[in-house]
C-alpha cells in the first residue's frame, strides 16, 4: 500500500493531469481564470490611462509627439500608488496648472467612460 501512495504522489507529482480529481481540475480553472481577469484588469487600466492622457492632452492644447509623451506620464502615474487616485490627481494638478476647466466629476465621468470604452476594446481584440 505504501508503494502505491508513494508512486501515485511521484505520478502527480511529475504534472502528469491524467488522474486529477475534479476538485483539481477545478481548482486550477479557476486559477487560470483569475490569472486572465487580473491580466485583462492590469491591460483595461492601462489602455484607459492613455486614453485619458490622450483626452486631456487635448484639452491641454498638446498634439503629435507631446500628446503621446504626455498619454505615457499619465499611464506612468498609474504606478505611484493603488487605485484611480493617482492618475486622477496628475491630470487634475495639470489641468489647474494650465486653468483648464474641468470639474473633478467631469474628469472622473470621463475616466468611467474611458474604462469601458478600454474593456471593449481588449474584448474585441483591438
Amino acid at each position: 500500500m505504501q508503494s502505491c501512495k508513494l508512486r501515485r504522489s511521484k505520478w502527480r507529482a511529475k504534472g502528469d493531469e491524467g488522474n486529477m480529481t475534479t476538485f483539481d481540475k477545478r481548482e486550477e480553472g479557476f486559477e487560470k481564470k483569475f490569472a486572465m481577469d487580473e491580466e485583462t484588469r492590469f491591460k483595461a487600466n492601462a489602455r484607459r490611462n492613455r486614453l485619458l492622457g490622450a483626452w486631456a492632452a487635448q484639452k491641454l492644447g498638446l498634439s503629435g509627439a507631446d500628446a503621446d509623451a504626455y498619454a505615457k506620464e499619465v499611464v506612468i502615474a498609474d504606478f505611484e500608488e493603488a487605485g484611480d487616485d493617482d492618475v486622477f490627481r496628475k491630470v487634475r494638478k495639470d489641468f489647474d496648472a494650465k486653468g483648464v476647466a474641468q470639474s473633478d466629476q467631469q474628469i472622473r465621468t470621463t475616466m468611467t467612460a474611458l474604462m469601458e470604452e478600454a474593456v471593449a476594446q481588449i474584448k474585441a481584440g483591438k
